[in-house]
């Protein structure tokens, strides 16, 4: 006997499959009644179904569900949800508008998808994003589970799926470029680069027409479906083929023996200002979802510098980032995740900063999240800046500090001698010994936001016309040097001093404790010219180039040599602080100069050498940076007999002698080692 369409339950939220049909079950407080439309295809107007929901049968509490027989994994569906429209209220209900399911698992886009449809008066269902059912327990994983790796152990790749292999020389076929089944094609190369993880730029299903007119928004920064994996980086363009495809990617990165780390935005959405579109939260519940401006309701409170500021600590809010996490965990098998902006997440219902933010320590606490990498980008985009003072006891920080002062060493400005000190040593002026192990500290000099590592060597001033906003985008402040040329040159000298500048900062993140990230692409000296803000720019602007690869053989190989190197050293791969030298106890750390035991830090100076020795073992090694203009010549510690130093790397060296591995490295028996201006050296103690 067919089955009725039934009441169904207020439990699991969202569209769950049963072996006889689906129960759908969305959240709206303030609504007046709610429409359940189901349809055939993502670019169909009418829906092939529809059923109200009935506010007495079908709501329990603030929640409106129903059970449809006969529904299976694959349906598209939406919401029409009406009530109020009263903005200077904060209600925003248009039964006219289609709206995602915030807990989608996966979200159809057709050809004909609009977004301005959403901001226009009358019905865009035939220029709307669906809502996918997704059942959970029908994917063979093959025994994978989250990996588990420590930061200690722990080299990050940020990357972009669509920019990795979108690329035509990316070598991967042209149906597959710039998707998850890219990926899967490149994870040789991201093996023999020596990295433990994979740092996604924002995966969940974003709006890429949330960008100025004529260009799409690349970044992924612009979230709407905090469940749903971004349907254009599927090459399976069916409505589930985002979901295993992602889940196939993950599979065999960790048979590959690497991370995936998400980055996500839980700080705004796509549906940006109060001229933005209706297509979820808005139209669902906007008192609930949004912090308001406190003087005009009408407006929202800006902390993302988005537009609108999700309210991460208001209770349906809380749940659903908590429940996003868990899915990305159980359901997809994820290993961590970067928090973008997750300062705002440190605010309260008003936008208040809170000392004990719930849902930081509910990210923090949750059990099924216990595993999990969790990394703060410790700072918003209204001032408030906590490197160094996120709360917890897990929570990883994106080390911004570490970016700026070892850019501006390098570069060569004054009074950054004893900043990069505490750099190198995991930054203990910001993270207390006592507290937090120093791999909490994520180091890195480049990320997706801001130059790369060549174009902060190429470029002083940042150039982002082609972004259509007369260059008033991105930072302007960057600590970028061009070496005496403004963008490419064939002048062979600048041209070497660049080579050799990449090479200073990328030896300073590695031999520095605390977990290092580096950005895609930067291994090959991948340029945007000079545009430090490519969120707009899907293009070869932004994608990865493979040609660099030959271009670059000699950069690659320096940097998984480098990888490879520090990798396999008990001395980066502590969980304490280094120490100084104290009595009795043999020494982590010891500083030095040009003269052994007499670090200059001074206003003026530009020059520091430090030695490492791991108490445990055998490991010895003096490091040197000349961030000077001239040559120096550095003192060298007395060795025991038969003992001598080994040059690993000298980064005034063209490739192949600017770095040797340890069994083929050259000795250098002298008492004070020349180095070459605004260069690097590691020497490593051998008999």
């Amino acid at each position: 006997m067919k089955r009725k369409v039934q009441t169904g339950h207020s439990y699991p939220l969202g569209a769950t499959v049963y072996p006889d049909g689906v129960n759908f079950c969305v959240f709206s407080k303030n609504c007046t009644s709610v429409e359940l439309l189901l349809f055939d295809d993502a670019d169909d107007a009418q829906p092939s179904k529809s059923f109200k929901l009935d506010g007495d049968k079908n709501r329990t509490f603030y929640y409106w569900h129903i059970f449809v027989p006969g529904v299976q994994e694959g349906q598209l569906y939406g919401y029409r949800v009406s009530g109020d429209y009263a903005p200077e209220k904060g209600l925003w209900f248009d039964g006219d508008k289609l709206l995602l399911d915030p807990y989608a698992r996966a979200i159809a886009v057709g050809k004909g998808y609009d977004r301005k449809a959403a901001t226009r008066p009358g019905d865009n269902c035939g220029h709307a994003m669906k809502s996918v059912v997704v059942a959970h327990n029908d994917y063979d994983w093959e025994e994978d589970d989250i990996l588990r790796e420590t930061y200690a152990n722990s080299v990050i790749y940020e990357m972009h799926v669509g920019g990795f292999t979108r690329h035509p020389s990316s070598g991967v076929a042209p149906e597959k470029r710039g998707t998850y089944a890219g990926v899967i094609e490149k994870i040789p190369y991201l093996k023999s680069l020596g990295v433990t993880a994979v740092e996604l730029l924002p995966v969940h299903q974003f709006d890429e027409q949330d960008a100025p007119p004529g260009l799409t928004n690349y970044w992924g920064y612009s979230p709407i479906g905090f469940f749903a994996p971004h349907q254009g980086y599927s090459s399976d363009k069916s409505s589930l083929g985002p979901v295993y495809e992602f889940r196939d990617m993950v599979k065999a990165l960790h048979k590959a023996g690497i991370e995936v780390i998400l980055d996500v935005v839980y700080n705004h959405t796509a549906e940006r200002d109060h001229t933005g579109p209706i297509l979820s939260f808005r139209g669902l519940e906007n008192r609930a979802y949004y912090i308001p401006d406190p003087n005009d309701r009408t407006l929202y409170a800006n902390y993302s510098g988005c537009g609108n500021t999700l309210n991460t600590n208001q209770s349906i809010v809380r749940r659903l980032i908590i429940d996003s996490l868990r899915a990305w965990v159980s359901e997809m098998h994820v290993d961590g995740f970067r928090f973008d902006l997750a300062s705002v997440m440190a605010r309260d219902e008003w936008g208040e900063p809170l000392k004990s933010p719930p849902i930081l320590w509910e990210i923090e606490s949750d059990p099924i999240l216990a595993s999990c990498k969790i990394m703060a980008e410790a700072w918003d985009a209204a001032g408030l800046y906590q490197v160094g003072t996120f709360i917890g006891h897990r929570w990883a920080e994106w080390n911004g500090q570490f970016r700026d002062d070892v850019r501006r060493f390098v570069k060569g400005d004054n009074d950054t001698v004893e900043k990069v000190m505490m750099r190198v040593a995991g930054s203990p002026d910001l993270y207390s010994p006592a507290e937090r192990e120093p791999n909490r500290s994520i180091n890195f000099i480049t990320c997706h936001d801001g130059f790369t590592l060549n174009d902060l060597v190429s470029y002083n001033v940042k150039h982002n016309l082609a972004n259509g906003e007369d260059n008033g985008d991105g930072a302007d402040v960057n600590f970028s040097w061009n070496c005496g040329h403004e963008g490419p040159t064939d002048n062979p000298v600048i041209e070497k001093l660049r080579s050799q500048q990449v090479k200073n900062l990328l030896t300073i993140l590695f031999v520095s404790q605390g977990t290092p990230m580096l950005l895609m692409g930067d291994e090959v000296r991948r340029t945007q010219q000079g545009n430090n803000n490519v969120y707009c720019q899907d293009n070869e602007l932004s994608w990865f180039n493979w040609e660099a690869l030959e271009e670059q053989a000699g950069l690659l190989e320096f940097v998984r040599k480098l990888i490879c190197f520090t990798q396999k050293l008990e001395i980066f791969r502590q969980e304490q602080f280094w120490v100084e030298p104290r009595e009795g106890e043999t020494p982590h750390i010891t500083w030095h100069g040009i003269n052994l035991n007499e670090p200059d830090k001074g206003y003026k100076s530009h020059s520091l050498a430090f030695e490492l020795r791991n108490p445990k073992g055998t490991e010895h090694l003096h490091i040197i940076l000349n961030a000077y203009w001239e040559p120096l010549n550095f003192s060298l510690p007395r060795l025991p007999a038969g003992e001598c130093w080994h040059c690993i790397l000298d980064t005034s060296l063209r490739p192949p002698e600017d770095f040797h591995c340890p069994d083929t490295a050259p000795a250098f028996c002298e008492r004070r080692y020349p180095t070459a201006a605004r260069s690097a050296v590691v020497l490593m103690a051998k008999d």
